[in-house]
């Protein structure tokens, strides 16, 4: 088992930043790739960033490339997403995911992902 716990979200204005962590407990955190998902009201959930086993291979969503950036801290058994240059179309819970696997083969899918953490709301003002 994992356990995957977020932390960062909240209210930011339009063009802003915010850093969410998801600390993860339990399996050895290297044998696993991360993703952060994220659903927004009456949406389905969607792909936002992945990140390899060593932190060496990452993915993004186009609508995030070059705004958001996730790196991971094997040492504090940790991933994050910085988040710059918010718009409000980003509102939404931000969901952190943990895959069985070191690589990003099948990052993008939801369906990929073994573990997740309960969520946190980030929420951008106009």
């Amino acid at each position: 088992q994992v356990q995957l716990v977020e932390s960062g979200g909240g209210l930011v204005q339009a063009g802003g930043s915010l850093r969410l962590s998801c600390a993860a407990s339990g399996r050895t955190f290297s044998n696993y790739a991360m993703g952060w998902f994220r659903q927004a009201p009456g949406k389905e959930r969607e792909f936002v960033a992945a990140i390899n086993w060593s932190g060496a291979a990452t993915s993004y969503a186009d609508s995030v490339k070059e705004r958001f950036i996730i790196s991971r801290d094997s040492a504090k058994n940790t991933v994050y997403l910085q988040m710059n240059s918010l718009k409000p179309e980003d509102t939404a819970v931000y969901y952190c995911a943990a895959k069985r696997g070191p690589h990003l083969l099948g990052a993008a899918r939801a369906l990929e992902y073994d573990y997740w953490g309960q969520g946190t709301q980030v929420t951008v003002s106009s």
